[in-house]
Formats: C-alpha cells, sequence, structure tokens
C-alpha cells in the first residue's frame, strides 16, 4: 500500500480554471449539471481531494465562474491604456460591453445557468461573488474620480450609486438573456440608454434620459 506522501505525489495536477473548464463543458454536453462533488470527480477522473482543495461545493465553482467572467472582463480594460483616463460614465459603458461580449461567448452555459435548469429565483445564487466584485470596483471607479463633479456624486451617493448600478446589471442581464436581435445590438442600446440615464439621474437633466430609456423598454415589450 503506498504512503499518503506517495499517492499525493501520483496525483495530476489540476487548477481551478481546470475544474471549471470540465464543469461547463459537463452542462454544455449533458445539458445538465453534475449532481454532486463525488460524480462530477469520477466522470472527470479527479481526486475529490483535489477539488476541495478548491472549492468547498459545486456550488462555489459555480459562483466563481461568475467571478472569473468579471475578472477577464477587468483585465481586458486594463489593457487599454486609455482606459484609465476615460469618465465615469464611459468606464461604466466600457465594463457593460465588455462583460457581455465575454457573456456572449459564453452563451450557451449562461442561459442554461439562469434559465433553462428551471430554479427560478434560486439561480440567482451563483451571482453573489459577482454582486460583491462588480460593486466594489463600482466603488473604485467613484474613488478614483478627478473632476469636481465625479468627487460630488462620489460623497453623496458612492453606496448608493454601487447597488443601483448591480441592480441595473441584472436588469440588462435579463434583458440580453431575452434579446434576439441580431448581434445583441438592441442590448448595447440597452447599455447605452441605461447608462446614460443613470448619470443624469446624479446629473441636473434625468428626465429626458429617462423617458427615452422606458420609451425603448416599452417599444420592444409590447
Amino acid at each position: 500500500m503506498a504512503t499518503a506522501k506517495n499517492s499525493k505525489s501520483k496525483k495530476q495536477l489540476i487548477d481551478d480554471d481546470q475544474l471549471i473548464e470540465m464543469y461547463m463543458n459537463t452542462v454544455l454536453e449533458k445539458n445538465e449539471a453534475p449532481k454532486n462533488v463525488y460524480l462530477f470527480c469520477k466522470e472527470n477522473t479527479v481526486e475529490e481531494a483535489d477539488f476541495y482543495s478548491f472549492f468547498n461545493s459545486l456550488d462555489a465553482l459555480k459562483e466563481t465562474i461568475w467571478v472569473k467572467f468579471f475578472e477577464n472582463t477587468i483585465n481586458t480594460l486594463h489593457k487599454d491604456t486609455n482606459y484609465a483616463g476615460y469618465e465615469n460614465r464611459n468606464k461604466l459603458l466600457s465594463l457593460y460591453f465588455t462583460f457581455f461580449e465575454i457573456l456572449t461567448l459564453n452563451r450557451t452555459y449562461v442561459y442554461y445557468a439562469l434559465k433553462d435548469n428551471k430554479e427560478g429565483l434560486r439561480n440567482l445564487k451563483q451571482l453573489t461573488s459577482l454582486r460583491n466584485h462588480f460593486k466594489d470596483y463600482i466603488v473604485d471607479i467613484l474613488k478614483s474620480a478627478e473632476t469636481e463633479k465625479d468627487s460630488k456624486i462620489k460623497k453623496v451617493t458612492t453606496p448608493l450609486f454601487s447597488e443601483g448600478a448591480w441592480l441595473q446589471f441584472l436588469f440588462i442581464l435579463k434583458f440580453w438573456l431575452d434579446d434576439r436581435s441580431k448581434g445583441f445590438e438592441k442590448t448595447d442600446i440597452m447599455i447605452e440608454k441605461a447608462v446614460k440615464a443613470t448619470f443624469d439621474i446624479l446629473d441636473t437633466t434625468p428626465l429626458e434620459s429617462l423617458f427615452d430609456l422606458g420609451k425603448f423598454i416599452w417599444k420592444e415589450r409590447v
């Protein structure tokens, strides 16, 4: 019988990204999620101990998938040397556009994760960690504000703005899931109008933007 030390040395090296890839492939190929960690590991020839060294459950892995999407978004944005100099409005626009580009690359999985598995509101539990990262990033871009107007926004509305931005993201996510337009062009329009309305609420001319956003939403739903 091999010792614990020898057994460990023979284990296949694996990381969290590989486990995530295995999980997503399983969902995409079978159109259903693994029932438990044991079955997932058995099917993918992974030691349970290796799995638990990264995730304490399949739910934790599912949450991390969304965090990875977000981290990839941020890394992509920071590769643009001009991004740091953007106004907050354009930073949020870039964040949304880039994030939804990444979601589009993974749309089949995202659609299953949020709609096809029939779990209803319980699907949103997997967004818990993403919510924290998203709100933290919104606070960070407000803290980096340099203009007098941005400083005023930061001082008075940062907590409210970060929560509102998260609710706005969920709204846009739902719109994107239902979007059947070519290249999801209606989602792009929604993002532009939603971000404009959000910042105009913090400025002095909100009514026109809110009316424009409401008119667009009404047109798409009627």
